[in-house]
């Protein structure tokens, strides 16, 4: 979780000249900004392109800077020319030199980088979410009972749990089996959501009955809940903005909380995964649909066009679905509008 890079500017794409490309740069751009905390790389491209998901372009790293593809608290960032074409350069501030707190707490360079995306939108959906196929779910042991007929709520309670247990893995996630996601088009099962309600450890096992002491809950654990080994998996904020290599056209399938419409740094789930060539990073335009009118000379129904009405970037696949972050929506968005290549 705490290395934090912002991504490696090293392998950018070359300007092809200044005339071309000065279109990048936002009117009334600043010529410098001082970084803050709680600033992101999203936020702080908006202040200075007109497509903020274009910022490797213009990124310049400075042999003369430790770390160049991390900015900091308190860094400088000037807007520079170097042949013709505009370049942002970091000068770096106090911050971003490794700070100790005392003997046991150590920060370092890395641990006060800022993230590319506001982590805290999409933390949850990067440890703990998880798309499965339905016997996965069905074939996973299950909470059997709550330990002296307690509510299992929290951390330190108990719990006993049934099924097929592999005797190398002691810590399990438990789960809650959530929505099954069904193609709006092609009415093809894409995968089940397992929702993260608790995590705990198998502490010992008598048969196929395990006894698991909880070390942290979301919320109550209920009998029938399943349990499925816990997975490593390392949280980064690298992320390369770049564009499909294909052509890619999907939907919104669901927004976070259930609800229907959508705004910006809203988490959306796509009828889209590795299969079809997204990964992460991945930025695609989102249309609203056209709506259907009729036409009052002919009488016939005719679709509008389909109107560009946001950005989003991919964070995290599976093979057949896909979580986003809407980075920004001209107008709200609502579930099976259409993303696509931008």
């Amino acid at each position: 979780m705490k290395k934090l890079f912002i991504g490696c500017f090293v392998c950018l794409l070359s300007l092809v000249s200044f005339a071309q490309n000065s279109s990048i740069l936002k009117d009334g751009h600043p010529e410098h900004y001082f970084v803050k905390k709680g600033d992101n790389l999203w936020d702080i491209s908006n202040k200075f392109l007109n497509n903020a998901w274009l910022w490797p372009e213009i990124w310049h790293v400075n042999p003369q800077v430790e770390n160049p593809h991390l900015i900091f608290p308190g860094d400088k960032l000037n807007l520079v020319y170097i042949d013709g074409k505009p370049k942002l350069v970091v000068q770096r501030g106090e911050a971003s030199r490794t700070v100790k707190l005392s003997p046991e707490v150590r920060l370092s360079p890395i641990d006060n980088a800022i993230p590319a995306i506001p982590l805290d939108k999409i933390n949850a959906f990067l440890t703990r979410s998880r798309i499965l196929e339905d016997d996965q779910m069905k074939d996973a042991p299950y909470v059997l009972a709550g330990s002296s007929g307690r509510i299992i709520s929290g951390a330190g309670d108990r719990l006993y749990a049934r099924g097929k247990f592999d005797s190398d893995e002691t810590v399990y996630g438990i789960f809650r089996e959530g929505r099954i996601f069904v193609d709006p088009e092609t009415e093809e099962v894409l995968g089940l959501e397992a929702i993260d309600i608790a995590a705990g450890k198998v502490v010992s096992t008598d048969g196929d009955v395990a006894t698991v002491v909880l070390n942290r809950s979301n919320e109550e654990v209920r009998v029938e809940d399943r349990l499925l080994p816990f997975l490593e998996r390392k949280v980064t904020a690298t992320f390369y903005p770049s564009s499909p290599e294909q052509d890619v056209e999907g939907l919104i399938m669901a927004v976070e909380g259930g609800v229907s419409q959508v705004g910006t740094m809203d988490i959306i789930t796509l009828n889209k995964g590795e299969r079809e060539g997204l990964e992460v990073g991945h930025v695609l335009a989102i249309y609203k649909r056209g709506e259907v009118v009729k036409d009052q000379v002919t009488s016939e129904l005719i679709k509008l066009p389909d109107v560009r009405s946001g950005l989003s970037m991919v964070f995290r696949t599976f093979d057949k679905i896909s979580y986003a972050i809407v980075l920004n929506a001209s107008q709200p968005l609502a579930v099976e509008d259409i993303v696509k290549n931008p």
